[in-house]
C-alpha cells in the first residue's frame, strides 16, 4: 500500500510547497491537493512537480460540474506534460448545494453527468479526437500537449452507482470517511466487479490522522470542525453504512502504535493508496509525520 500526504483547505502556495518537500524526504508516496475555494489544485500540482522531483502531485478532487472535459483535459495533460507519469487526476461532482447555489448549475443526476463526463474526459487524456454528444454534455475536439501521457483518473465514488461508474470508466476511486471494514464490505467488492476485465482498479482513501497522546479531546474538536460535513447527502449514506454518527468517528487518533495499527488495518482490505490528513498542532504533525516515514521505509504490515 502507498503512503501520501492530504493537503485540504487553502494555506499559502508557498507553505503548500514546503510539506509537499517535507513529504518526499519522508520517503512519501504522493500528496493529493483538495480543491475548494482558493488557490486552483491542478495548477499548484503543475508548479509542484517542477519544485519537487519524484514524489506524485494528484487532486482529492477537482470538481467537474464547473470545467468542461476539454478544459479539464488540457489543464491535466499540461501538468503530466512537466512531470510525466507524476499526476493524477481525482475528480468528482462535488455537492448539491455548492454546484446549485454557488455555481448556479444543475445538480439533476449526478451519475449521469459523471458516465457522460468520464465518456469524453477519458479518450481526451488519451489524445484521442471526441465528438461525443450525451444527454447533459456535448464535447467535439482534440487536446494536443506536447510531452503529456494520459493521467490515471480516480473518480470519487461512495455509493453503489458511482463504484460501478469508477470501475467502468475509470482507474479506480477516491474516498472520503471510509473505515476499513467499508472498504472491504462495499467498495472494494463493488469496484472490482465493474472494473472485471480491466486492469486492477486502484483505492486512494483519504483519512484525517494525528499522533495525539489526548485522542478524546482531538476528537470532540475534530467533530466540532467537521459538524455541517456530515450533513452532506453522499457522506451521511456513507456514515449510516457504516454505523456512524459525524466524519470525525473515522479519524485514526491516538499513539505511533494505534495509528499504524489504523494503517495496517487499511493496507489489509485492499486499499491501495492511503492518503492521510494530518490534523493537529505542530508537535502533533511533526509525530505523525515521522511515525509515517517509518511505515513507508519499514511497510505498513
Amino acid at each position: 500500500m502507498r503512503i501520501g500526504l492530504y493537503i485540504g483547505g487553502t494555506p499559502p502556495i508557498d507553505h503548500v510547497l514546503d510539506r509537499i518537500r517535507a513529504a518526499a524526504r519522508a520517503g512519501l508516496d504522493s500528496v493529493f491537493l483538495n480543491q475548494v475555494f482558493g488557490w486552483d489544485a491542478i495548477t499548484v500540482a503543475a508548479l509542484a512537480v517542477r519544485e519537487v522531483p519524484e514524489i506524485e502531485l494528484g487532486t482529492a478532487v477537482a470538481q467537474t460540474f464547473p470545467r468542461h472535459p476539454l478544459a479539464l483535459a488540457s489543464q491535466a495533460l499540461t501538468v503530466t506534460a512537466l512531470g510525466p507519469g507524476r499526476f493524477t487526476l481525482g475528480i468528482g461532482p462535488s455537492h448539491p448545494h455548492v454546484v446549485e447555489n454557488m455555481f448556479g448549475l444543475s445538480y439533476e443526476r449526478p451519475a449521469r453527468h459523471i458516465r457522460e463526463y468520464l465518456s469524453a474526459l477519458v479518450p481526451l487524456l488519451r489524445g484521442e479526437t471526441v465528438d461525443y454528444r450525451g444527454e447533459t454534455l456535448r464535447a467535439a475536439g482534440t487536446v494536443e500537449v506536447p510531452g503529456a501521457v494520459a493521467p490515471p483518473v480516480l473518480l470519487s465514488a461512495l455509493g453503489p452507482t458511482m463504484l460501478r461508474i469508477a470501475g467502468e470508466l475509470a482507474d479506480g476511486t477516491v474516498t472520503t470517511w471510509a473505515t476499513p471494514q467499508i472498504i472491504a464490505d462495499h467498495i472494494a467488492p463493488r469496484l472490482s466487479a465493474a472494473a472485471a476485465g480491466r486492469r486492477a482498479p486502484r483505492i486512494a482513501a483519504v483519512v484525517s490522522t494525528a499522533v495525539t497522546d489526548d485522542p478524546d479531546a482531538f476528537r470532540r474538536e475534530l467533530a466540532r470542525q467537521t459538524a455541517g460535513v456530515s450533513d452532506l447527502p453522499s457522506y451521511r449514506e456513507l456514515l449510516d453504512r457504516q454505523g456512524l454518527s459525524g466524519v470525525h468517528e473515522t479519524a485514526l487518533l491516538g499513539s505511533e502504535e494505534v495509528v499504524a495499527e489504523g494503517i495496517r488495518a487499511f493496507a489489509a482490505v485492499g486499499t491501495t493508496d492511503l492518503v492521510l490528513s494530518v490534523r493537529g498542532g505542530e508537535e502533533e504533525q511533526r509525530r505523525t509525520l515521522d511515525l509515517l516515514a517509518s511505515l513507508r521505509r519499514d511497510g505498513p504490515r
